[in-house]
């Protein structure tokens, strides 16, 4: 929905999608600011039921473009498989049921019981940093040129400092008094998501956005530029 507001010129800025910023050549990209993974995420994977050189079809949930991307561009240069894939809701027994994998994003993916219905988890950002060295991006704030000041940019790089020392209140309010959920939550915001868009940050995601322009997952291959 942000990215969709952000390209009707509905909204000035939008933290979206990152594969979302080749949709325009005059976006630019705050700099600083992001949000990432650099090893296991967690909250991004592929449950498969067979091995990774016998999966033919993949239902992918519909929560995440970039995501979805990752996987594909991933199936293309670290599994070395072409499957067919299919768009589903986030719903991992009805996805199993007529596919060999899934890909899950968010919460369904962190709370999945995937050993109980015989499913192996392929964290996505584990095979990015293992395939390149470097972090992967999967969301950042995006808009036209002269959208914003530099003094905006500086609050919203001060906003995700904030953020990121308010991780322990964050996980408490997501938990709402179950002290399991709200250690695992602190646990996840703590040591799987990374915050913010430095230099590994950039060079993994214009490699990224490099392999996805190459396998026509996006409309234009095109460098990284910052308010």
């Amino acid at each position: 929905v942000c990215s969709a507001l952000l390209h009707a010129g509905d909204v000035d800025l939008g933290l979206i999608p990152s594969i979302d910023y080749l949709e325009a050549p005059d976006y630019r990209l705050v700099p600083g600011v992001g949000i990432g993974s650099r090893g296991p995420v967690a909250s991004v994977a592929l449950f498969t039921r067979v091995p990774l050189g016998g999966i033919c079809r993949i239902a992918l949930d519909t929560s995440s473009r970039t995501s979805a991307t990752l996987v594909k561009v991933l199936c293309h240069h670290r599994f070395g498989i072409a499957p067919e894939f299919v768009p589903h809701g986030p719903d991992l027994d009805a996805m199993t049921q007529g596919s060999d994998a899934t890909l899950l994003i968010g919460d369904p993916a962190l709370e999945a019981n995937h050993d109980a219905l015989g499913l192996l988890k392929i964290d996505l950002g584990s095979e990015w940093t293992a395939m390149t060295g470097l972090p992967f991006v999967y969301a950042a704030w995006t808009g036209r040129v002269g959208a914003i000041s530099s003094s905006d940019v500086r609050l919203l790089q001060d906003a995700q400092e904030e953020g990121v020392r308010s991780t322990g209140a964050i996980a408490a309010e997501y938990g709402r008094g179950d002290a399991s959920a709200t250690a695992r939550a602190a646990a996840y915001l703590r040591d799987n998501v990374q915050y913010g868009l430095g230099p590994d940050d950039t060079r993994g995601l214009q490699m990224f956005l490099d392999y996805a322009a190459d396998l026509a997952l996006a409309p234009r291959k095109r460098s990284l530029a910052f308010f």
